[in-house]
Order: structure tokens, then C-alpha cells, then sequence
């Protein structure tokens, strides 16, 4: 998605408790970009693929600042899908926020701003997407960043294993293991991560359990 000159498809701006990820439970301002190129299986942001509204980064910092918040964290759909976001990921940097950014691993990462947190997945084969993982993204991630397998079911896992170690992930940012919402067990996979001594970070999402799949939160 090209846009309009310095402007991003905004599906909407809230403000709410980040749900997953290092920082959970702590008051952020959400930024959700409209579109994706993926379409996994266990997607719960199928309404962002389309609509929202053409806005400048004057407008988009002026709606963020309203919040008074000190984490903004830019999502999807696919936020780097649309040509200006890099442009937001540095200027909220250079405005002194704690920025992160939500990415499918499918888009590559390699301009995005140093400072920023990256989140992102590799998709396991249950996403039905696996074979868009760029796998070099890898190579752009560091110790504050997070890398993130959503689980569906034992091969899933077994795949999400396999990867851990041909990459040696662990040694190259944070992984985090995360069951897919009502389609597996989360015991299940605390149970075999500690099983398995995983050098992983289990993730349950709070806003799931606080709100479940209402939209803004």
C-alpha cells in the first residue's frame, strides 16, 4: 500500500493496556494501520484490512499526544505493508516516546529505526502463512527486541522448536510463545515449555481475558 505523500491509512488510534509483549499491562497508545498481505488462520484484526482514514503525521501526532502516554506501540494489519511508516516510527522516537511496533515478519525490517522494539512473528504452520517468513529479518533483530510464535497445536510447537534451535534465537532477542486464543490449551504449552526447558517467555493476552475481541482495546 503506496498512500498518499506523507500520509498513513489509519483504521483507528486508541489508548488501552498492552496486552502482550514485554511491556503488558502498562497504559499505551495503539496505532493501527489499515491493511495486511497475509491472511492467517487464527487473525483477530480480520476488520483492519480495509477502510480507516488518510491522515498526515501532524494529525496522527496530535490524536497520540491527547492520550498523555509514554508507550505507543504501531500495529496492524501490517503496518510496514504501507510506505510512510518507517517515517512515524521515527519521528514518535525523536518525539521521546517508547515506541514498538507490531510486524508479521513477512515484510522486511531492516529500515526500521534502531530504537524502536520490534514484535515479530514467524509464522507457524497452522497460520497457513509459513512461507512468507523472510527468514533474513532475523538477522535485524537484537536483545530488546521480541520474536513470536502464536501456537495452534503439537506440530506447531515441534516446527516452533525446530526453528529455536537451527537459529539459535534465544541467544539473539527474546522468544515468546504465545497459544493461539481458543484454539489451544494455554496449560498445555506451559506444560511443555517447561518440559522442555524452553528458553522462551510464555505469553497469555490480557486484553483477551479483560475485553475479548472487542475492537479499540
Amino acid at each position: 500500500m503506496a498512500g498518499h505523500p506523507d500520509q498513513l491509512r489509519i483504521f483507528e488510534i486508541f489508548y488501552s493496556l498492552q496486552g502482550e509483549s514485554r511491556t503488558v499491562g502498562l497504559p499505551t497508545v495503539f496505532v493501527r494501520l489499515s491493511g495486511c498481505p497475509l491472511r492467517c488462520s487464527y487473525c483477530d484484526t480480520e476488520y483492519a484490512f480495509s477502510g480507516g482514514d488518510w491522515m498526515g503525521l501532524g494529525e496522527i501526532f496530535e490524536k497520540i499526544a491527547g492520550f498523555d502516554a509514554k508507550y505507543v506501540t504501531v500495529t496492524g494489519g501490517e503496518p510496514l505493508a504501507q510506505r510512510y511508516c518507517n517515517d512515524l516510527l521515527v519521528k514518535l522516537c525523536d518525539a521521546g516516546y517508547q515506541v514498538s511496533l507490531e510486524t508479521s515478519g513477512a515484510v522486511s525490517i531492516a529500515e526500521v529505526d534502531p530504537r524502536v522494539v520490534k514484535v515479530m512473528d514467524l509464522k507457524t504452520p497452522a497460520s497457513g502463512e509459513v512461507e512468507k517468513n523472510l527468514y533474513e529479518n532475523l538477522d535485524y533483530l537484537d536483545e530488546k527486541d521480541q520474536l513470536k510464535f502464536v501456537i495452534c497445536n503439537q506440530h506447531d510447537y515441534d516446527w516452533s522448536c525446530a526453528m529455536l534451535e537451527k537459529y539459535n534465537l534465544a541467544a539473539r532477542c527474546e522468544v515468546l510463545f504465545s497459544a493461539s486464543h481458543q484454539a489451544m490449551e494455554e496449560r498445555k504449552l506451559a506444560d511443555w515449555i517447561l518440559r522442555d526447558h524452553l528458553p522462551v517467555r510464555m505469553q497469555i493476552q490480557l486484553h483477551k481475558y479483560l475485553w475479548g475481541d472487542e475492537q479499540g482495546r
